[in-house]
């Protein structure tokens, strides 16, 4: 049975890019993509497979209906949410191996529900006043990329002993 670093969750996403790119940065950190409907795409969807490359395969993923759904499978873990109105900075808090990082729609952000539900728990990737908000697969590459550096410096996780470079792919 497979044990996922973290959950990186798309709560309704509309861009199949983006969640290909997303499913990538899974591969590349150990983390498992979760996807709740409704999205603004097929899951055989030919750009959602371009986008994550010959890294589809590898991918550990699934796809539940709604919130509910994506709470029973996780064992109601509570989630981070990502959001530019989140209360503090994502560099803030100490992720735990095994942690749910929750991202919304392109154009919806996460309901405000959710943040009435776990209201200690709403962060955000501070950007300067000019840019309305990162892309999704970059927001969701900075936070995963964080609890990674996070778990090596205190020595839980060593890095990957070959290095990727830029340009390999």
């Amino acid at each position: 049975m497979y044990d996922p670093l973290l959950h990186v969750v798309l709560y309704q996403p509309e861009i199949p890019y983006n969640a290909g790119a997303v499913g990538r940065t899974c591969v590349a950190a150990g983390a498992k993509l979760w996807l709740v409907r409704p999205m603004g795409f097929r899951i055989d969807d030919r750009q959602l497979r371009r986008a994550g490359l010959d890294y589809w395969p590898q991918l550990v993923w699934e796809v539940v209906d709604d919130w509910d759904a994506l709470q029973r499978r996780l064992c109601h873990r509570p989630p981070w949410l990502f959001s530019k109105g989140g209360a503090r900075p994502y560099s803030e808090v100490r992720f735990a191996q095994g942690d749910v990082l929750v991202f919304g729609s392109e154009s919806q952000g996460l309901p405000r529900w959710m943040f009435e539900a776990y209201p200690r728990r709403a962060l955000r990737i501070p950007v300067r006043p000019d840019a309305r908000s990162l892309n999704l697969s970059v927001s969701v590459g900075v936070v995963v990329f964080e609890a990674r550096r996070q778990w090596a410096a205190s020595g839980q996780l060593s890095w990957p002993e070959r290095a990727a470079t830029s340009g390999d792919g």
